[in-house]
C-alpha cells in the first residue's frame, strides 16, 4: 500500500464486495499488518488457502486489494490493501433496494469488528499497563444535538483525526480510534 494513502470512500462495487464477513476481517489484516499471502490469512482467520484465495480475487476486483509485485514469487501471491482505511455515507446508497443486504452486512460486520478489537484489547491489558493504563479511553457520550449539529460534530471529529494521520515512526503503536454517532430512540414516556 502507498504510504499516507488515508481513507477512500466506498462506491456500491466496493460494499457489494465487502458485504461478507471474512473479507472484512481480511481487509482489516492487510490495513493493520500489511501484505499477506493467502496462506499467511487463511491461517489467521481460520480458512483454507483456497477460499482466502477466492475472497482476496473478489476484493482486488472491487478495487480494495492489489497484488504486491514487490514480494513473493509465482507460486507466492501477496496481497495488500488500496488503502489504509475506507469511509462511507450510509445516505448514498440507502435509496438503492438492491444495495440494502450489502449495506446491512457492511454495518454489521464493521460494529462487530469494533467490538473483538476493543475485547482482544481487554484480552491482553496486562501487556500494555506500563504504558498505556492511562492512555486508552473508552468513552461513552450522550447528547442532544440536531442531525446538522450531529454533522458538524463529526466532521470535525474526522478533521482531529487527519491531523494526527502519518507515516508509522519508532515507538509508535498502531492505535484504533472507533468514532459512531447515531440517534438513541427515546421512550415512549420521554416524548412529547
Amino acid at each position: 500500500m502507498p504510504e499516507n494513502q488515508s481513507s477512500r470512500p466506498l462506491d456500491a462495487r466496493m460494499l457489494r464486495a465487502l458485504a461478507h464477513p471474512l473479507r472484512m476481517r481480511m481487509i482489516e489484516l492487510l490495513q493493520a499488518d500489511g501484505p499477506a499471502t493467502a496462506t499467511g490469512l487463511g491461517k489467521r482467520v481460520g480458512e483454507s488457502s483456497g477460499t482466502t484465495s477466492w475472497h482476496l480475487r473478489l476484493l482486488a476486483e472491487a478495487g480494495l486489494v492489489e497484488e504486491d509485485r514487490e514480494r513473493g514469487n509465482k507460486r507466492e501471491r501477496w496481497w495488500r490493501s488500496t488503502q489504509s482505511a475506507t469511509s462511507m455515507r450510509v445516505a448514498d446508497f440507502i435509496d438503492d433496494p438492491d444495495l440494502a443486504g450489502p449495506l446491512d452486512s457492511f454495518l454489521r460486520s464493521v460494529i462487530e469488528q469494533r467490538y473483538q478489537a476493543e475485547s482482544r484489547f481487554l484480552s491482553e491489558l496486562p501487556r500494555w499497563m506500563d504504558q498505556w493504563y492511562d492512555k486508552a479511553v473508552f468513552s461513552d457520550v450522550r447528547l442532544s444535538l440536531t442531525p446538522e449539529e450531529t454533522a458538524a460534530m463529526s466532521a470535525e471529529v474526522d478533521a482531529v483525526i487527519d491531523r494526527y494521520r502519518r507515516d508509522a515512526r519508532p515507538g509508535d503503536h498502531n492505535v484504533i480510534a472507533h468514532w459512531s454517532a447515531f440517534p438513541r430512540q427515546a421512550r415512549p414516556e420521554e416524548t412529547g
